[in-house]
């Protein structure tokens, strides 16, 4: 049986959106959300420290793709274009923003959970390959 490991960085943080393309009642408003951030690495091996990745050098990553998203009105951001900034849209973005410098390491599988609320999140689980 292969053994996989994995390590996880939390972040929280206030972002504002409105949704658009169908009838959401108050979430077609401009609104925020205290979102919490879930990001889980996972991999097969460890490097010659016992690392999978370097917490040190993954962090600044994520909190620069925080800072970018932190107090800001997802609508008004390129990645969303014209699209409904879902949750699901959201947690993606993330994903597209932090995976990058993963590749070539020993991270092959990054996991975004994204929560909006205590009660509700959204996934995107990408592998580097």
């Amino acid at each position: 049986m292969a053994t996989t490991y994995s390590i996880g960085l939390l972040r929280d943080f206030v972002a504002q959106h409105y949704l658009i393309g169908g009838d959401w009642g108050r979430e077609n408003d401009p609104h925020s959300h205290h979102y919490r951030l879930e990001a889980v690495f996972e991999g097969e091996a460890l490097d010659r420290h016992g690392y999978l990745a370097d917490i040190s050098v993954v962090e600044p990553r994520l909190d620069e793709v925080v800072a970018r998203y932190r107090d800001k009105m997802l609508n008004d951001l390129p990645e969303f274009g014209d699209q409904n900034p879902s949750l699901e849209r959201f947690a993606a973005a993330i994903v597209d923003r932090v995976v990058e410098p993963l590749r070539g390491g020993g991270v092959r599988v990054l996991t975004v959970k994204l929560w909006e609320s205590d009660t509700a999140y959204a996934s995107c689980r990408r592998a580097l390959g």
